[in-house]
């Protein structure tokens, strides 16, 4: 019965209320020839041990890579201690819904006033929202957000260097506005944005950079902000790897208004790609235009310390002609995750893991230098672009190997067909490294 919901006698009962003999009565309509079509074939029953041992032989058929992939591109591997799933696969967390009632939710909006405190101290902004789905959808918002702060500028400046899902999904937000003109800025020779002219920042509400971009070079978000503010618009940075702000000045500190970020890294695995986590922290100027929703920190009738939801902006809560966002979840489980992950690391914690991926990323860099060159100039974090003749050839050689040797952008980039994004991270040690030059050199 552990897997058969009915007993006889249920079987029974069902088929005297509806007045059939047998189970066969209830298809006796059906054209004999299509009822013996539709036998099933089935070996006889096996217990629950030999189905899984059955299972694991079939599991163990599966092709399994010799080398790590060296892909990053928006999604990243990383080491995550055992700790934060264990601890976020507990009842009271996997199974909270939306806090809607405070009084009986405060651990889960204790756990999401921890989440903002933390985002809030890596992107160095005054004030985070409590989770958005993934760093796409949270640059988009952020550019709406940029569009009600600077009502009467249509143009939405966008660096050509930020990762192109992102800028289709900002596109397609836009879509919603009739006013709104995306513009894209080109990128210089170094991998960096050029900054816009002052003619089009003075019609713009904001420029958007990535910070790593998709190129995984260093934008230099102080002289961007200095020159966008000048005109009047305001800064977004979008990071596609949020392991690099612990070694990064923070957006905060550098003058960016809006910071965004997909929060993969913070303990989230690969998983397929998703779920994944949006970061959006800004101004504390800016809090009732933020999206989604914002937890915060007060006191009972009898002084004791509590957490409700002081700000929630959804068409769910208010009019929707006053709602900021129509976002209807913040990605609690994930955003707990990251929470977790980020207090075991704990600050030094997270600029080793981040010091240990700067130091592995350029020591692949220079031994691929036999290989090719790096493409651009600009510093960079844990991924790099490099320039090989034949990169496509070589890339589908080292597949063939098991090697995934980072992704081809002659698809995103025309002018960089003969160019791979190749990223490490502290999950590629020497070997892999050595793996993936033989790879890439016999593809040659």
């Amino acid at each position: 019965m552990r897997f058969t919901p009915h007993t006889d006698d249920d079987v029974r009962a069902m088929l005297a209320m509806i007045g059939a003999g047998s189970l066969d009565d209830l298809v006796a309509h059906v054209p004999a020839q299509l009822r013996q079509r539709a036998t099933l074939r089935l070996a006889p029953g096996i217990d629950e041990q030999a189905v899984r041992a059955e299972l694991a032989s079939l599991a163990a058929a599966n092709a399994r890579p010799e080398a790590p992939v060296f892909l990053g591109a928006g999604a990243y591997p990383h080491f995550i201690p055992a700790a934060v799933e264990q601890l976020a696969g507990r009842a009271e967390f996997a199974t909270a819904y939306t806090p809607y009632q405070p009084e009986v939710s405060q651990g889960t909006l204790q756990a999401t006033f921890e989440f903002q405190t933390a985002v809030a101290a890596l992107t160095g902004m005054e004030v985070a929202n409590a989770g958005m789905y993934d760093g796409a959808s949270a640059a988009a918002e952020a550019v709406l957000m940029t569009q009600r702060l600077r009502a009467g500028k249509p143009v939405v400046a966008v660096s050509r260097a930020l990762h192109p899902q992102y800028r289709a999904v900002i596109a397609t937000y836009l879509e919603g506005l009739p006013d709104a003109e995306l513009v894209e800025v080109p990128y210089r020779d170094d991998g960096t944005t050029e900054l816009p002219a002052d003619s089009l920042l003075k019609r713009a509400s904001c420029l958007v950079v990535g910070y790593p971009n998709v190129f995984g070079a260093i934008e230099d978000l102080e002289r961007t902000a200095t020159a966008v503010h000048g005109a009047g618009a305001l800064v977004v940075s979008a990071t596609t790897e949020a392991l690099a702000l612990p070694l990064l000045r923070t957006p905060g500190g550098a003058g960016v208004d809006i910071a965004v970020a997909e929060g993969q890294s913070l303990g989230l695995p690969l998983a397929y790609g998703g779920p994944g986590l949006g970061l959006f922290a800004s101004r504390q100027s800016f809090v009732r235009s933020l999206p989604g929703r914002l937890v915060g920190e007060t006191v009972d009738a009898l002084g004791r310390r509590g957490y409700v939801l002081t700000l929630a902006t959804r068409e769910q809560h208010i009019r929707r002609e006053r709602a900021t966002s129509n976002i209807c979840t913040n990605h609690g489980l994930c955003a707990l995750q990251a929470t977790i992950y980020l207090s075991l690391l704990g600050r030094h914690g997270l600029r080793a893991v981040a010091e240990r991926n700067l130091r592995g990323a350029h020591a692949l860099a220079a031994r691929l230098k036999s290989i090719g060159r790096l493409r651009f100039a600009a510093p960079y974090f844990n991924e790099f672009v490099l320039e090989v003749r034949g990169a496509r050839r070589r890339w589908e050689r080292a597949l063939a190997d098991g090697v995934v040797a980072g992704l081809p952008l002659g698809d995103w980039y025309p002018e960089l067909e003969e160019c791979l994004l190749v990223c490490a991270t502290e999950l590629h040690d020497t070997a892999a490294h050595e793996r993936l030059a033989a790879a890439l050199a016999g593809g040659g």
